[in-house]
């Protein structure tokens, strides 16, 4: 006899996370929007104002994105004007990535948004921060599963 149990939306881990991770980005669009970025294009500038300067397939390990997604993202960043994309000169295989004056520029706007976005999600720093490291156990478990 099978156990339906398991196929109950409430018995689910994957449902919250999915819900919750749509809701937390639609959440960010006003904020993203006032400085014309998409969320995935946002994640990618952060990583590029911390590091200046990335491969793409840095890029997309850091992100958990494949290049089929970073291509065009990129490309529209570049188009306008937050980053330059190059060959390495040392290996035409490898992709650098390295922000510009003009998306360094877009951080000031930026800097707000983490403030802005606590304010929407009803956490304590500490629940948070608990949340934070549970994700990412989960997110290397995946990987390692892989």
């Amino acid at each position: 006899m099978a156990n339906y149990d398991a196929l109950k939306l409430e018995n689910q881990l994957c449902f919250p996370l999915y819900a919750c991770a749509k809701e937390i980005v639609r959440r960010y669009k006003p904020f993203l929007d006032e400085i014309d970025l998409t969320y995935t294009q946002y994640i990618a500038m952060m990583v590029l104002w911390e590091r200046r300067s990335v491969t793409v397939k840095e890029l997309g390990s850091l992100l958990f994105l494949d290049s089929g997604t970073l291509t065009p993202l990129l490309k529209k960043l570049e188009s306008k004007g937050y980053v330059t994309r190059e060959r390495s000169e040392t290996d035409e295989r490898v992709l650098n990535v390295t922000v510009t004056e003009q998306g360094m520029a877009l951080r000031e706007k930026a800097v707000e948004i983490p403030a802005k976005m606590a304010g929407c999600v009803c956490l304590s720093r500490e629940d948070a921060q608990s949340l934070y490291v549970v994700l990412h156990k989960i997110m290397s478990g995946i990987c390692e599963a892989e």
